[in-house]
């Protein structure tokens, strides 16, 4: 019987990151890539390279969906760079791409990515990113994690369930 398809999880954050933002995502890329399931980012800098780096590291497969139309863009841990031509549109095709989300600190980007996620149901977990509430009050879906582990346990299990 063939296995089949591997989870993706998307890593969403700011292409500028604080150096303790950075350490978060090599950690997630790191156990995503432990826990077998394919890194899918913006492939620039920023989180996005953290985490593509602490994928690789671990041995696990990484996407980049870029935002220009050169594959040369992406940062050196991408195995598969996806050229868009779409700017920042493509935030569209990083969720797309996900069976869950992991957003990590942010930037405009990094909430436009979780607005997406939200509107079509997609999970996201936050480790350390944006505090939301919608206009009568409550709180959106977003999974909240303390670590890097649970962010990416927490990721699987929303998929999964």
């Amino acid at each position: 019987m063939t296995p089949g398809p591997k989870l993706r999880i998307g890593v969403l954050g700011p292409g500028v990151a604080s150096s303790d933002a950075l350490a978060l995502a090599d950690e997630v890329g790191a156990e995503i890539a432990r826990r077998g399931a394919i890194l899918i980012c913006g492939g620039l800098t920023g989180v996005m390279e953290a985490a593509a780096r602490g994928a690789e590291r671990a041995g696990g497969l990484t996407v980049g969906i870029l935002p220009g139309v050169d594959a040369r863009e992406a940062n050196a841990f991408i195995d598969v760079p996806v050229a868009t031509g779409m700017g920042e549109a493509r935030n569209v095709l990083v969720v797309r791409s996900s069976d869950a989300v992991i957003a990590i600190a942010g930037s405009y980007g990094t909430l436009s990515e979780i607005a997406v996620a939200l509107k079509i149901g997609v999970p996201v977990v936050g480790l350390q990113t944006w505090e939301l509430r919608s206009p009568d009050g409550s709180e959106p879906p977003i999974i909240r994690a303390g670590s890097p582990q649970q962010a990416v346990a927490n990721a699987i299990e929303a998929v999964r369930s």
